[in-house]
C-alpha cells in the first residue's frame, strides 16, 4: 500500500524548534514533488514550503528564514525543519508527495495522515 506517514509534531514553547518528516512507502517507481501544508482551527489549508524532485523550493512568506525544507530521495522522506517556532504557527501539518506507483505507472498526489504542531506563548 503506498502512503505517506508523518512524524515530528508535538508541542512547544515559542522560539523552539520542531523537525517535521515524512516518508514514502510501498512499492514506487519515482516521487515527484515534495511538500508540506498546514491547516489551524477555523482557517484553509496553506501550503508552507514545497520542493521540485530536481531541489527546486518554494515558501510562504512566514515561513522563510524561520523554516527549512529538505529532501532525501534514497529514504524517500522529506523533511521540514522549523525553527523559532511562534504561537500564529499552531496547525496541523500534512504531508503531501506526488507519487509514482508501480501498480498504477501515474503520478498521483497522496497526503498524509497529519501531525499537530502545538506553539505555547
Amino acid at each position: 500500500q503506498v502512503q505517506l506517514v508523518e512524524s515530528g509534531g508535538g508541542l512547544v514553547q515559542a522560539g523552539g524548534s520542531l523537525r517535521l518528516s515524512c516518508t514514502a512507502s510501498g512499492d514506487i517507481i519515482s516521487i515527484n514533488d515534495m511538500g508540506w501544508y498546514r491547516q489551524a482551527p477555523g482557517k484553509q489549508r496553506e501550503l508552507v514550503a514545497a520542493i521540485t524532485a530536481i531541489g527546486r523550493i518554494t515558501y510562504v512568506d512566514s515561513a522563510k528564514g524561520r523554516f527549512t525544507i529538505s529532501r532525501d530521495n534514497a529514504k524517500k522522506t522529506v523533511y521540514l525543519q522549523m525553527n523559532s517556532l511562534k504561537p500564529e504557527d499552531t496547525a496541523v501539518y500534512y504531508c503531501n508527495a506526488g507519487l509514482l506507483p508501480r501498480t498504477t505507472y501515474v503520478y498521483t498526489s497522496y497526503w498524509g495522515q497529519g501531525t499537530q504542531v502545538t506553539v505555547s506563548s
